[in-house]
């Protein structure tokens, strides 16, 4: 890769709080680490590589992930109880404190060059670095049942904590059986008069401690064994439509329905490089945050790690931003995108 292959790039130079030049350059611009995604794995691996003095871009569209629709956070250690926001805002902080640049965009594609480094190809320009850590996360897993689409935030929600209050007095259903579901079934209660676990497994399989919130709430009520098949309405939610009957009858009236089924690892970037996945499409790496290839590392909810958790996610995030560290200084990375 020489000279003649960069393409204009559109550099966005910031300072620790917020943007002071934008201006268009020939050539190319190296970081010795971009982080793409802004949640905790991604802003603890910021802080860990601002400690290291690496030049460093962090890149998300906004920050926080999926964490910020989280309530009430009581197992993170040293915070006896934090919502998914306030503890983002704590992370942010933090990372103020060093020379990091926060760079408010989308990544649309990643290219490996011949020469060891990467480039960054984002909505509103590229740059080129040294060393990765993807760090994007999940989306949520859609139920993909007739009507989902349609009523999409018109009674078909993900996140009980931005959309319950929508709910006041009303009824509503939580599709989902893990410990997530659990948690939003608890948080709606404090808005809706019903809320209906809509369970498609013998049993709803939370945490002991919300499986015990779950069954001594009496506003809450669990169908188990049971698919929705559709959800219908005319301008919004009216009814979901089961697989089989509840109570006499397959249909069961609803003003807004939560889909919590799982989590959708966002791992195409790692996949267009040639990163191994597994099954799930999560990003495959070791103990030292380590994938396939050299100078690409992942963290957080997008590695195939199986116990997922903020506190377990920011130890990976700054593992990941050690084993970059250690990359970049311990390896000559020559790349004619270097910053002369």
């Amino acid at each position: 890769m020489g000279w003649a292959r960069c393409r204009p790039t559109y550099i966005i130079y910031f300072n620790k709080n917020s943007v002071h030049e934008k201006q268009w350059q020939y050539g190319c611009y190296m970081y010795d680490l971009v982080i793409i995604g802004g949640g905790v794995s991604g802003l603890a691996a910021g802080i860990y590589s601002g400690r290291f003095l690496m030049k460093t871009a962090l890149v998300a569209e906004v920050m926080g992930g999926t964490i910020i629709s989280t309530d009430d956070i009581a197992n993170y250690p040293g915070f006896k109880k934090i919502s998914g926001l306030g503890l983002i805002n704590q992370l942010q902080v933090h990372l103020r404190d060093y020379d990091v640049e926060m760079i408010y965009d989308r990544v649309t594609s990643l290219e490996k060059c011949q020469d060891g480094c990467f480039e960054i190809l984002m909505k509103d320009g590229n740059f080129h670095s040294k060393s990765i850590i993807l760090a994007t996360g999940t989306e949520w897993r859609k139920l993909k049942a007739p009507g989902e689409e349609k009523f999409a935030n018109r009674g078909v929600h993900y996140c009980a904590l931005c959309d319950g209050p929508f709910y006041k007095n009303k009824v509503v259903g939580v599709v989902g059986g893990g410990d997530s579901a659990a948690k939003e079934s608890l948080v709606l209660t404090q808005y809706a008069q019903k809320v209906y676990i809509i369970n498609r497994g013998e049993n709803i399989k939370p945490e002991p401690i919300n499986l015990k919130r779950v069954m001594e709430n009496d506003k809450i009520e669990i169908i188990n064994n049971t698919n929705v098949l559709e959800i219908k309405g005319e301008e919004r939610v009216d009814h979901v439509v089961f697989d089989r009957p509840y109570r006499g009858s397959k249909e069961l009236k609803l003003n807004g329905l939560f889909i919590d089924i799982g989590h959708v690892p966002l791992s195409y970037l790692a996949k267009e490089i040639g990163v191994e996945l597994n099954d799930q499409g999560e990003v495959i790496t070791d103990r030292e945050s380590k994938t396939n290839v050299d100078g690409f590392f992942a963290a957080g909810d997008v590695v195939d790690t199986r116990f997922k958790q903020a506190i377990t996610g920011v130890a990976e995030g700054v593992t990941a931003a050690y084993s970059a560290y250690r990359y970049v200084t311990n390896k000559d990375i020559i790349c004619f995108c270097d910053d002369q």
